[in-house]
């Protein structure tokens, strides 16, 4: 039982009901032959201080309270006329703003619900592929550039690779290969940033070395590459504790997601939509042959 009063699913359609009842029970204004009745609520009073110490840092005097429901009156009166007169409807802006509105209420309902380790935990292995930690790849690389050593490329890679398996592999290998505006060391790089920067089939290669030595050529959109893979640290999917934060944030905004668009269903079972399709295209208005 406790765990039905806390869906959210129940709480909108509990909330649709009341909306409507609501709306049912709301005076209609001038335009069903009765005065229109405006109440100032205390509550409203309470509102208009709160926001003028905010803006202001300090309470209303008695006049000024007085302005701010004079104020809030006059924008009450010409929003009923204006809305009794229609102004509203074809006003993208204004439309705009009351679905938001209306959004904001199934939204707020959402912020209410805490959601327990269970849920997102469920979400967590719902959804692997937006949570998981990503493989990373710590290398070092050595550039070589194709049109500088012409046809003797093979050759030149073949004992430069050499020379670097030889020498000890923790030694500098700075001052070998060819200059190029590039790290010649990556610490744990994600495998996406490898790729962003060399190119999907260097990362991919890189992907396949065994860690240890020197190899290559690796060709990448700069050229070719000597490269020594140094660790690979595979990809993985945490623990809810590691990415609480990040889960809960998403299993928020899908809960929002949902709520809306449920929301939205409840209240279109009550209309009727009718759309008045185009008639056939302008190039079906004419017989064959005839000119346009």
């Amino acid at each position: 039982m406790k765990r039905l009063l806390k869906e959210p699913l129940l709480h909108f359609l509990l909330l649709g009901a009341g909306l409507f009842l609501a709306y049912s029970l709301m005076p209609r204004g001038p335009g069903n032959g009765e005065p229109g009745k405006i109440v100032v609520t205390q509550g409203q009073i309470e509102h208009l201080a709160t926001g003028f110490a905010k803006t202001w840092q300090r309470a209303p005097t008695a006049h000024e309270l007085e302005g701010l429901i004079r104020d809030w009156v006059r924008e009450e009166v010409y929003s009923r006329e204006a809305v009794a007169l229609g102004l509203d409807r074809d006003d993208a802006v204004i439309r705009r703003r009351l679905r938001q509105k209306m959004e904001f209420v199934s939204d707020d309902i959402v912020a209410q619900t805490e959601p327990s380790d269970s849920d997102l935990t469920a979400y967590l292995r719902a959804h692997p592929d937006s949570f998981r930690v990503e493989q990373r790849i710590t290398f070092r690389q050595v550039y070589l550039n194709p049109e500088k050593h012409g046809d003797n490329f093979a050759r030149d890679a073949a004992q430069l690779l050499a020379q670097l398996n030889e020498a000890d592999n923790k030694s500098d290998a700075s001052a070998l290969g060819d200059s190029v505006l590039l790290d010649r060391q990556f610490t744990a790089m994600p495998v996406s940033e490898v790729a962003k920067q060399f190119g999907e089939k260097f990362a991919a290669q890189l992907n396949e070395l065994p860690p240890g030595q020197w190899q290559g050529p690796v060709e990448s959109g700069y050229g070719v590459h000597l490269v020594f893979v140094s660790e690979r640290t595979e990809g993985r999917l945490p623990a809810l504790a590691e990415v609480r934060d990040a889960v809960r944030r998403e299993w928020t905004n899908a809960q929002r997601l949902e709520a809306n668009e449920q929301f939205y269903q409840a209240m279109l079972k009550h209309y009727v939509v009718s759309i008045e399709r185009p008639q056939a295209a302008a190039e079906n208005k004419f017989p064959v042959g005839m000119a346009k």
